[in-house]
């Protein structure tokens, strides 16, 4: 009774009290496969420095396996794994919870949400002939499946094949919702497929029943904008049923940059700039941005009196520009380095790291041994992957 209500608290202090919840759990002397799955559910969720709470549930879930409390994950456990690994967008990561999943959980084509999860968690990384190898061997697909696939091709600008999946969820007796589209119509800005994109747009409402969202206007203003026809794009806005937001009048902003349409511009980021509300430190990254983008307008048609007036006004309002930062991942020194190589050996899983000198697979070396190997990038593929069926998303960095 105890060890339940322990586990209760926990499940309900993750909606909004992590820290709190992290303490109990780490109090409890016993924990069943609930209470593990309570503390890594409750990261998932979690909202803002996505990153951090990915790592700390991967950390919690490599403390799950090694401990000796001999609690196994179930796939609940593999669900919300793959989902911080597909956050944090490292492919080792998921690649090894892959492996694991195969050899101690289940066959993922037949658990249609841990499928989901890989062809979510491999489309992220970017991977998508594994994720769309894991998709088609999949027995069964849900509609979350069937989005999750064509995000990943939008995203990566697989435009017609995105679409292609439309109809063939169609015919599967799926229908696509406003997630679905939004990553159609995604897909066709990427790609500059106007016309193709118009008809989408369309069909969705009148075909499929579905009321376009700001997402779907904002898609659609994008896709006018990036293809030159900003008039267009203006008039649409203008006819929205819905106020447009912000958001949508900057995408057009941009547009006009491209293609050098300063009157447009202008005019697009003096409303832009009447929308903003008054300082605070809440919407002050945002407000900078807009006098920027009016200034590179002007910038581009060599209009620097006017670039120097709004220059003045943003000292005058107190407002900095936010300068940009990049990051970079180094593999040496990244905090899951040693999580994902320490998942193989610990689910017993034989890297059968490549000889280069004999060309034969050694399964039986050290562990010292197979985690060099492996951070060398010399993979065996069938031992990597388990079902012989997908290929090892690794394997095609190692072979470029």
């Amino acid at each position: 009774m105890y060890q339940m209500v322990r586990t209760k608290w926990v499940e309900n202090k993750n909606t909004g009290y992590y820290s709190r919840a992290r303490r109990v759990f780490d109090e409890m002397v016993v924990r069943s496969n609930v209470t593990w799955n309570a503390m890594i559910t409750g990261y998932c969720t979690q909202r803002g420095r996505t990153k951090e709470y990915a790592r700390d549930a991967l950390v919690l879930f490599q403390d799950m396996l090694t401990g000796v409390c001999g609690v196994k994950p179930t796939d609940t456990t593999m669900v919300c794994v793959l989902s911080m690994a597909s956050q944090l967008g490292v492919l080792e990561s998921g690649a090894c919870v892959h492996g694991y999943i195969e050899k101690t959980v289940c066959v993922p084509e037949n658990d249609v949400f841990i499928g989901t999860g890989l062809v979510d968690m491999y489309a992220k990384c970017g991977c998508l002939e594994s994720a769309l190898s894991v998709f088609w061997q999949m027995n069964e697909r849900n509609l979350l499946t069937w989005t999750a696939m064509s995000t990943g091709l939008a995203i990566h600008g697989r435009a017609n094949e995105a679409l292609e999946l439309l109809d063939s969820m169609g015919a599967s007796g799926i229908k696509p919702n406003v997630v679905t589209f939004t990553s159609l119509l995604s897909a066709c800005c990427h790609v500059g497929l106007v016309e193709e994109g118009l008809h989408l747009f369309d069909k969705m409402r009148n075909k499929f029943g579905v009321l376009p969202v700001m997402q779907h206007y904002g898609c659609m203003v994008d896709l006018l904008g990036r293809a030159g026809h900003l008039k267009e794009a203006y008039e649409f806005i203008m006819g929205m049923p819905i106020e447009p937001d912000a958001i949508i009048w900057r995408s057009l902003l941009s547009s006009c940059k491209v293609h050098g349409d300063v009157i447009m511009g202008e005019k697009v980021g003096k409303l832009l700039l009447q929308l903003q509300p008054e300082k605070s430190d809440a919407n002050l990254t945002v407000r900078s941005e807009d006098f920027v983008a009016l200034s590179n307008v002007y910038a581009t048609a060599e209009r620097w009196g006017e670039v120097e007036i709004v220059r003045k006004e943003m000292k005058v309002k107190g407002i900095d520009n936010k300068p940009g930062c990049s990051s970079v991942q180094s593999m040496n020194n990244y905090d899951l380095d040693a999580w994902w190589t320490d998942l193989w050996l610990v689910s017993d899983w034989k890297f059968g790291t490549y000889d280069t000198k004999d060309g034969v697979v050694a399964g039986d070396k050290s562990k010292e041994e197979q985690v060099r190997g492996f951070q060398c990038h010399h993979f065996n593929l069938e031992s990597c992957s388990p079902s012989h069926k997908v290929p090892h998303p690794l394997l095609a960095e190692c072979e470029q």
